[in-house]
């Protein structure tokens, strides 16, 4: 049965035109039943409905400038992270709006905008055609929602992007390899091109959202609708300070941490002593010694429930920082 089939449509309404970008590849969610339930639940007296899948890296700009040119209302990125900003940055000041079925392993962008994990109340949720604007960040013109950042994180998505299984599980083995080797760097930081910063740091993290995904508040109070960066620089750690960060890093408690320092800004500049790895919303690139950040207010309109339900509870705080510390432990005595 129809989503809305026992509803009275108001014939007045206009038909929506709806592109559905499905990445079959993304994240370890089957997307067998989405196109069956996208054909069941969107009316086809209110939308008209095309659904299309990506079949290699770089194919979701390509539908999504062709379903802008064809005039469609709104553009549904169904996969991971990486889907996602990959549609939404296409459609950045378009009058298209962006829905999201997130299917992806973290879900950075949809968590914070408080869409369901669950692929019917997502849809429900663009049905019901909530629509907001959104700011969006560049970092070296490399466009993003959630965050960018250098340092530990950026070197943890590298490794990541390397492993063939997705999941809690292997970013937790990626996180602790790196942690054993790694060595922080020192960063000048430039802020509105006035106060400037100049320390040793385990990671920066410049958030337009309050997440990396998976409810990991690395900026509990950055609002994606403020005009501003929530830049978060976090000090060496040593192995006991490790266990502290995780457990406040999934209850929103990470701002409390003595060797966390915050700050927001407009635009930031980061100087490092070398070239390296940065990490795009969760997806890793090279950058310079040099990075130029800034917020463009206000530039995507997306689809997301209204205000009363963004708020989720945080999921399986625990049993995530428990994962990381049993492979703590294992990759320790591996060492010995």
């Amino acid at each position: 049965m129809n989503y809305l089939s026992e509803k009275i449509i108001n014939p007045l309404l206009r038909m929506k035109k709806v592109c559905v970008i499905i990445n079959p590849i993304s994240g370890a969610v089957s997307k067998k039943n989405v196109p069956v339930l996208i054909k069941k639940m969107f009316h086809p007296d209110l939308f008209e409905t095309t659904i299309l899948k990506t079949e290699y890296a770089g194919h979701a700009t390509e539908l999504t400038r062709q379903a802008l040119t064809d005039g469609f209302d709104y553009i549904i990125a169904a996969g991971g992270d990486g889907t996602v900003n990959e549609v939404a940055r296409t459609m950045v000041h378009s009058n298209s709006s962006l829905g999201i079925i997130p299917l992806g392993s973290g879900n950075g962008l949809a968590r914070d905008l408080g869409i369901s994990m669950d692929v019917k109340k997502a849809i429900e949720t663009i049905i019901a055609g909530n629509e907001i604007t959104i700011d969006y960040c560049k970092a070296n013109e490399h466009i993003f929602f959630c965050t960018c950042g250098v340092g530990f994180d950026a070197l943890v998505c590298e490794r990541f992007s390397e492993e063939k299984k997705r999941g809690s599980i292997s970013y937790v083995k990626s996180a602790i390899t790196e942690y054993i080797r790694f060595r922080p760097d020192t960063y000048k930081i430039i802020l509105d091109n006035k106060e400037i910063i100049d320390e040793k740091a385990f990671l920066i993290t410049c958030a337009n959202a309050s997440q990396y995904g998976n409810n990991a508040y690395i900026a509990p109070n950055a609002s994606i609708q403020d005009g501003k960066m929530d830049i978060v620089v976090l000090a060496p750690l040593h192995p006991m300070d490790v266990g502290p960060v995780a457990v406040q890093l999934f209850t929103k408690q990470l701002k409390n941490n003595n060797r966390v320092n915050h700050y927001r800004s407009e635009k930031v500049k980061i100087e490092r002593s070398m070239p390296g790895p940065m990490h795009i919303d969760g997806d890793p690139t090279y950058a310079g010694k040099e990075i130029v950040i800034e917020t463009i207010p206000l530039g995507l309109r997306v689809i997301a429930p209204e205000e009363s339900a963004k708020i989720q509870p945080i999921q399986r705080p625990m049993e995530d920082v428990q994962l990381f510390f049993r492979e703590l432990v294992h990759r320790f005595d591996k060492l010995k």
